[in-house]
């Protein structure tokens, strides 16, 4: 389901939040914990998130998929922070939380999950939590076993994180896949697809993403490639940190100008929990210049008559020419008068070895499948259908 960040939502509503560097949520927890930024800015400003169940009976939780963490975790009823208390939507008459499933407007209730309700809960011997710094406030949850089903694959004693605090804003989702490496998970807890993993439950140790422009027709596919969502074959480029998905993009073009900033390669985060594209401060100031944006509160527009004319922005990966239109990086969907905001934005953070990071979020994934393969260690593009 494609739902709206908290930016978008906000935006619409004539709020603009301030800049926070998206490039804070892959530093380690003491820089997070000294830039002051609020956990919601880094946290909450995914677009895509789908349901999974959680126990036996199952409870339905929706959660983000997210390839920038590694944890799974999901709101509890142990959890009496604003965050986990006030519901997206209320449904007259229900006592329960609900949401619509985008398209099917189906009800899908996700109250917060109560192991107690579970025959298949088990809490960790002894009992352990677990803290996620995603930024100042974070939050701590308690870790338990479960059973836990996605798309027709069911995964049992499955650790769990139970949210017991939780600093953030109330989001259309209640919890988060983590699709990161183990190296990367709070805890020491198995990933997801670890889990999974471990126990040959896919066919093959990958998951796919195809994110729809649209509110409806995106798809993970745990274990296999979807090939029907794909025009193009599939570019590979090996993993360089088996942290994040950190790959290696070998050039960067405006209007086709290679700009020379990726001969050595630059580190680039391959994140379907960040929703825009995220250059380093001298590229971004640089195209900002040459598409003549215009910054307010640190969120950069341009004039929506202006868009048609704008540059492509092109990535040079695994040898293949990945192009971005201004049609894609452009937001023409919330115009204020005439002027349309852009999709792209700033980092002053560098990865583990110091290099400038580059992260490629939404904005890019939207135009072209992306493949995470854990067997070899690599992420592939195909573009999308």
């Amino acid at each position: 389901m494609k739902g709206k960040s908290m930016r978008q939502s906000l935006r619409e509503q004539g709020v603009e939040l301030p800049y926070v560097d998206p490039g804070l949520k892959f530093q380690p927890p003491e820089v997070l914990a000294a830039s002051g930024v609020t956990a919601e800015s880094l946290l909450y400003q995914g677009f895509y998130y789908g349901v999974i169940s959680v126990g036996t009976p199952p409870q339905s939780v929706p959660v983000l998929f997210d390839t920038g963490s590694s944890n799974l975790w999901v709101d509890s009823v142990y959890c009496n922070s604003q965050a986990c208390s006030k519901c997206p939507k209320r449904v007259p008459a229900c006592s329960k939380c609900f949401d619509c499933v985008v398209g099917a407007r189906v009800p899908v209730a996700f109250g917060k999950f109560n192991p107690q309700s579970s025959s298949s809960f088990q809490w960790t011997n002894p009992r352990k939590t677990f803290n996620l710094q995603y930024g100042a406030g974070g939050m701590t949850a308690y870790l338990g076993y479960d059973t836990v089903s996605v798309g027709g694959i069911s995964v049992g004693n499955q650790v769990i994180g139970l949210s017991a605090t939780l600093g953030t804003a109330p989001t259309p989702f209640a919890g988060i896949v983590g699709l990161g490496y183990p190296q990367n998970s709070a805890g020491g807890q198995p990933t997801f697809m670890d889990t999974m993993m471990r126990e040959g439950l896919l066919s093959y140790d990958c998951v796919g993403f195809y994110l729809s422009p649209g509110e409806t027709g995106s798809e993970i596919a745990f274990g296999e490639i979807d090939y029907g969502k794909m025009r193009s074959q599939v570019y590979w480029t090996p993993v360089t940190v088996e942290n994040w998905w950190q790959i290696n993009t070998q050039g960067f073009q405006i209007n086709n100008q290679e700009m020379g900033w990726c001969q050595q390669g630059c580190p680039t985060m391959v994140d379907t929990g960040t929703t825009q594209i995220t250059l380093p401060a001298q590229a971004f100031n640089y195209l900002m210049q040459a598409i003549r944006a215009q910054s307010f509160n640190g969120q950069y527009y341009v004039s929506c008559n202006t868009v048609n004319s704008l540059p492509t922005v092109s990535f040079t990966i695994g040898g293949a020419s990945f192009p971005v239109p201004p049609s894609a990086y452009i937001d023409t969907s919330n115009p204020s008068n005439g002027y349309c905001s852009v999709d792209i934005t700033k980092t002053y953070m560098n990865d583990l070895s110091g290099q400038p990071m580059w992260i490629l979020g939404d904005v890019f994934l939207r135009l072209y499948y992306s493949v995470f393969d854990r067997a070899y260690n690599r992420v592939g593009f195909a573009y999308a259908v």
